[in-house]
């Protein structure tokens, strides 16, 4: 994978915040013409910086508005284990993330479901079901404070080339020498 330049991330970025843009719409925007950008947006999809095209639902108006962060402790850690409690963890539909995390727990899961009532069918009748489960400890939230799918990505800083020497004077500020 090359690094990544000022237009490879100047289209990630506008990418991230509307996936719909056509190429015409990137390149105008990054001041390329549309072959370019074409490329760049196929190599970066090639080199896994792109991943998938999506668009964010309100969760709200699809039924899903509880939303809870669940702490799972397993009660054996051999790599058998974990890898089998991921492997079934990710097939439950109301997991939206999965992570294994270092600390006192061993995964953190994000669930989104309609109410309590089904989170609680959830927990007893899918997550405690799981194989190696030991301890569960699930936070809920009550407002989404802020939300975002985009990261933000620094533009590699170049070295100030503006400055012309010309014999005592700099050409980009009429300054002397001293």
């Amino acid at each position: 994978m090359d690094a990544l330049d000022k237009d490879d991330i100047q289209i990630l970025q506008l990418l991230q915040y509307d996936a719909r843009l056509t190429n015409k719409e990137v390149a105008d925007k990054i001041g390329k013409s549309i072959t370019p950008v074409y490329e760049r947006i196929k190599r970066l999809e090639n080199e896994g910086y792109i991943q998938r095209y999506v668009a964010v639902l309100d969760q709200r108006k699809i039924d899903k508005s509880l939303t809870a962060y669940t702490l799972v402790l397993l009660k054996e850690h051999t790599r058998e284990m974990l890898k089998t409690f991921e492997k079934e963890a990710v097939k439950l539909e109301e997991v939206m993330e999965c992570y294994h995390m270092a600390g006192q727990y061993d995964y953190l899961l994000k669930i989104a479901v309609k109410d309590m009532d089904e989170y609680a069918d959830f927990m007893l009748n899918k997550l405690a079901r799981l194989s190696n489960v030991g301890t569960v400890h699930s936070y809920f939230v009550l407002n989404e404070a802020k939300k975002e799918t985009a990261y933000r990505i620094a533009i590699p800083e170049k070295p100030d080339n503006t400055k012309i020497k010309r014999g005592n004077k700099e050409a980009a500020d009429g300054k002397h020498d001293k």
